[in-house]
């Protein structure tokens, strides 16, 4: 009798068991971003629809996400202040995001210098 051919078992599914506790990202509503936050930024977004990086450098593209300018990191007065947030389109998001952070997928925060 033949051998069963082997499952195909992609990489990223048997590392996903060696991660550390402390590594796994809590969910949206844990960090915060509940039912309450998404009744703000539906606010905040009707009253500035337009992306506003976009808007500096002269060009026009409807916002979808509303962003911290300084992250906020867990503090909670940060977080809900107003003045801290600014209308982003996904692209200007996701450069901004990822200029703070170091790049996709690294939460970590950058070495400070002395």
């Amino acid at each position: 009798m033949p051998a069963r051919a082997p499952k195909h078992r992609p990489r990223s599914a048997t590392l996903r068991e060696h991660v550390p506790a402390e590594a796994v990202r809590l969910s949206t509503t844990e960090r915060g971003y509940g039912t309450r936050w998404q009744k703000a930024r539906l606010t905040f977004l009707r009253r500035q629809p337009l992306c506003a990086e976009c808007k500096r450098r002269g060009g026009v593209t409807l916002a979808r996400i509303v962003d911290h300018v300084i992250p906020h990191r867990g503090d909670q007065d940060l977080f809900w202040d107003t003045s801290n947030w600014q209308a982003l389109c996904k692209r200007c998001h996701d450069t901004k995001t990822a200029g703070e952070d170091g790049g996709f997928g690294n939460r970590s925060r950058p070495a400070v210098r002395t």
